[in-house]
């Protein structure tokens, strides 16, 4: 089975999972009233986070990130993080919920920052983006197989294509790390 752990492609032949949140782009029109109620149904609360790259305040960002976590932590959900130019104030935050799991959507980051993810028993994410930047192959080649998932993200790229790369930038059997992300898969969402 091939598992795509964040997707926009409602086409997917992929295992995927669902989830239901407030994007931090919209955390001044986001209802948390509207993630309650659905939340309930999905596999997790997401995609959720802090982007300091766009143009809305951070006091609104993290004021909704922050409600979203406590119904996460509550409802004892996993999250999917949306985390651009913010991941110290994403650690800290998410550091004081008593969270099911973290998922980083999308992870580009250093291999330092992977590995602070990975001690705090967070989950990282690749996908399309990863081979883009050298920092976050480095990364992926020192996150270790029981942190990783993979994802198509945005893109209307094959996930089959994805797993490949990745392995390829793993240095690993891409039989190995779907087995490796089915196994995480069933620790977070089974």
């Amino acid at each position: 089975m091939i598992l795509d752990i964040h997707t926009h492609n409602a086409q997917t032949h992929a295992q995927t999972i669902e989830t239901v949140g407030i994007h931090p782009w919209h955390a001044l029109v986001g209802e948390v009233v509207e993630v309650e109620r659905r939340a309930p149904q999905k596999d997790a609360i997401g995609e959720i986070g802090l982007d300091y790259a766009c143009d809305i305040p951070r006091e609104a960002q993290m004021a909704i990130f922050r409600a979203q976590l406590t119904l996460a932590e509550r409802l004892e959900k996993p999250v999917v993080l949306h985390c651009v130019r913010a991941f110290e104030p994403t650690m800290k935050i998410v550091s004081e919920y008593n969270l099911k799991s973290v998922i980083f959507h999308g992870f580009i980051g250093s291999t330092q920052q992977a590995l602070r993810a990975v001690d705090a028993g967070y989950f990282l994410s690749f996908g399309p983006s990863t081979s883009r930047s050298p920092k976050t192959i480095e990364a992926l080649r020192n996150t270790p197989l029981d942190k990783i998932f993979i994802e198509s993200d945005e893109t209307r790229k094959n996930i089959e294509d994805i797993y490949s790369e990745i392995a390829t930038l793993k240095g690993c059997k891409q039989e190995i790390l779907e087995q490796a992300i089915l196994e995480n898969y069933n620790k977070v969402f089974e």
